[in-house]
């Protein structure tokens, strides 16, 4: 059984970058697999390292604890803390989305039935 172990924030940061390095690894050999048309034989993908199996996201929660979830994306972060963006967030960001949400509105009342 692992034993719950401080890791250092330089340490903890080199494993994260370690991570997105293997997935860009992966992604990579995929991606050229893909453009020879996924011939005979498949690659063969790097394996991914022992000490980078079992990551968690490690993301402060609400309550200030770290995040527990170990079903992470390439970013490495779960679903929770590393997703979709939550919108613009400078005034121009915010007012092309208002544009853009205003044509498509339009769009939509234009072809809509009555």
């Amino acid at each position: 059984m692992l034993k719950d172990v401080k890791v250092s924030a330089a340490a903890e940061r080199d494993r994260r970058r370690r991570w997105r390095a293997y997935h860009e690894e992966h992604e990579r050999i995929a991606r050229e697999w893909a453009e020879r048309g996924y011939q005979y034989p498949p690659p063969v993908y790097p394996q991914m390292p022992r000490d980078l199996v079992g990551l968690t996201c490690g993301a402060r929660t609400r309550a200030g604890t770290p995040c527990k979830l170990t079903v992470i994306y390439m970013n490495g972060r779960c679903k929770l803390h590393g997703g979709l963006s939550t919108g613009p967030t400078s005034t121009e960001g915010r007012e092309r989305c208002r544009e853009a949400a205003q044509k498509r509105w339009a769009m939509v009342k234009a072809h809509a039935t009555p």
